[in-house]
Parts: C-alpha cells; sequence; structure tokens
C-alpha cells in the first residue's frame, strides 16, 4: 500500500479517492473547497490538507484530477504547490484533460525536482468513476508508469500507456474527436425516429447490435429521449476539451471539420443555457 495524495474531489476526484481510500491506500486529499474534503474524510477515512504541496508532502503518488491547464498549475507549482511538497522519486499523476504544451511544462519542471510525472486523462464519466472502470490514456517514462500502475489499478479497468510524455493527452484528444461524431450521430438518428413517429426505444433496441451500435448509443439514448441531461460530464467542459483538440488539429496539420462543425453546435447548447447539461444534450438543439 502506498501514500497517496489526491487533488481535486469533482465529480470525477471523489470517486475515484474513495477507491483508493478502500484499497487500502493511506490517502490525504486537498480541494479548493474544504467543505468538500472535510465530507470526503468522514466518508472514507484518511486526513485533508489546507494546500496541495500539504497534501503531497511524504506522498509516495500525487494525483491530481482538476479543471483546466490554469488549475493544473495551480496545485502544481508555486510555494504552496504539490511540487514543493513532494521529494525526490515520488510521482504526479494528472487525470486532468488539459493541453500537450502544459504537460511538456510540468513534466520538464518535475523532472527537474526528480519527481516523476504521467499524463493520465481518463476516460467512462461520473459513472466510470464511480464503478472504479475508467479508461486510463497514459504518457511519460516508463519506469514511473509501471510505479503508478497499481494505485491507478484501484479505479482503472483498461490502463496503457501509449507513449513519451504528452502521449496520454494527445490519445484523449482522439477520443474526445470521436465522442463529438457520434453524440451528434446519435442525435440526428433520434430526433429523427421521433419526427417519423417511431418508438425511439424500439428503434434503438433493433439497431444497436447493428454497424450503427455505439458506447454512446447503449448507455445514452434513453435519456436522450427522455430529455434527462445529468450525467455530468458538461457541455463547458467538452468545449474546453474539443478546444485544445482544435488548437492541436493546427499546431500539427491535422484537419478535424465535424470535431470544429459540433464544438459550434454545443456553443449552441450553451446559448440554450445548457453549459451544466451532459454532452448527449445535443439533441435538445434539434427540436
Amino acid at each position: 500500500m502506498a501514500k497517496v495524495a489526491f487533488l481535486g474531489l469533482g465529480v470525477m476526484g471523489y470517486p475515484m479517492a474513495g477507491h483508493l481510500a478502500r484499497a487500502g491506500h493511506e490517502v490525504c486529499v486537498y480541494n479548493r473547497t474544504a467543505a468538500k474534503t472535510e465530507k470526503w474524510v468522514a466518508e472514507h477515512g484518511g486526513t485533508h490538507a489546507p494546500t496541495p504541496g500539504a497534501a503531497a508532502r511524504g506522498a509516495d503518488f500525487v494525483m491530481a484530477c482538476v479543471g483546466n491547464d490554469d488549475d493544473l498549475r495551480a496545485v502544481v507549482l508555486g510555494d504552496e504547490g504539490a511540487l514543493a511538497g513532494m521529494a525526490a522519486g515520488a510521482i504526479f499523476v494528472d487525470h486532468t484533460t488539459v493541453s500537450a504544451a502544459v504537460t511538456a511544462e510540468l513534466y520538464a519542471q518535475a523532472k527537474d525536482k526528480g519527481v516523476g510525472f504521467v499524463d493520465a486523462p481518463v476516460s467512462g464519466g461520473q459513472a466510470g468513476a464511480k464503478n472504479g472502470v475508467l479508461s486510463i490514456m497514459c504518457g511519460g517514462d516508463a519506469a514511473h508508469f509501471d510505479k503508478a500502475l497499481p494505485v491507478m489499478e484501484g479505479y482503472g479497468r483498461a490502463i496503457k500507456r501509449l507513449g513519451e510524455s504528452g502521449a496520454g493527452q494527445l490519445t484523449k484528444m482522439v477520443n474526445q474527436i470521436c465522442i463529438a461524431g457520434l453524440v451528434q450521430g446519435l442525435s440526428e438518428g433520434l430526433a429523427f425516429a421521433q419526427k417519423a413517429g417511431l418508438d425511439g426505444k424500439a428503434v434503438v433496441e433493433v439497431i444497436k447490435g447493428g454497424a450503427a451500435g455505439s458506447w454512446q448509443m447503449e448507455n445514452r439514448h434513453e435519456t436522450m429521449l427522455a430529455d434527462m441531461f445529468d450525467h455530468g460530464f458538461a457541455v463547458d467542459w467538452m468545449r474546453k476539451d474539443l478546444g485544445i483538440c482544435l488548437a492541436t488539429g493546427n499546431e500539427i496539420g491535422a484537419a478535424l471539420p465535424v470535431t470544429a462543425l459540433v464544438d459550434q453546435f454545443y456553443k449552441d447548447v450553451q446559448q440554450m443555457g445548457g453549459g451544466r447539461w451532459d454532452t448527449s444534450s445535443l439533441i435538445k438543439r434539434l427540436g
């Protein structure tokens, strides 16, 4: 068992940290909202700290799952950041979806201090975090990944190192690019079925086992048809992710025309007041 700090107790981080505690690790948590750390400790045991650096002090592993590039820098850098509290030989595992640029920046700073840095964004949503079955896409030094793997297995089912530092974030971009097109196609199909007077659930039962089937279809069609969009991964966060994808696409010369279009569709959903609706809410703009 390891001594682990977990930074960020949002809809993903809260249950992920809980799995580590249940696995027997010694867990110290940090969150910007202190009340959430107190609630987590009351539920799972362990301890909480007032700063990322205090949480990371003496930890073998520091896991983070925060919001964006700026949030990640805030918990890693500075006098009260995680790196200030970490000793040489410790490993930082970043589960946030961020740009490849900030990953390169923090990997270099960690390396200068003798600290390992693994970029490890996750997929599987709130349900995957709660059930401990996330897919985790990793980049970084192989030795650091190998050491962190047993800890990540507490909440991950499919965990793979894709290459050197940044490869995990690039793979997460592929994931989000694919999801964007899938959700838009599913939204159009279900909206078409409804306008044609068909029973959407019955239609999906027929087609989901064929070439049109997908995880999104299997897990989201019923709530989409019922006008329910509370699965946790918000449109605001998806637009943040797609912005990273589009910027990186421009840098490397990869054409992303469908991704750019769906990003604008999500902007429409935001303007409808749906920034906190989950990503399957694309169907709302087709009503």
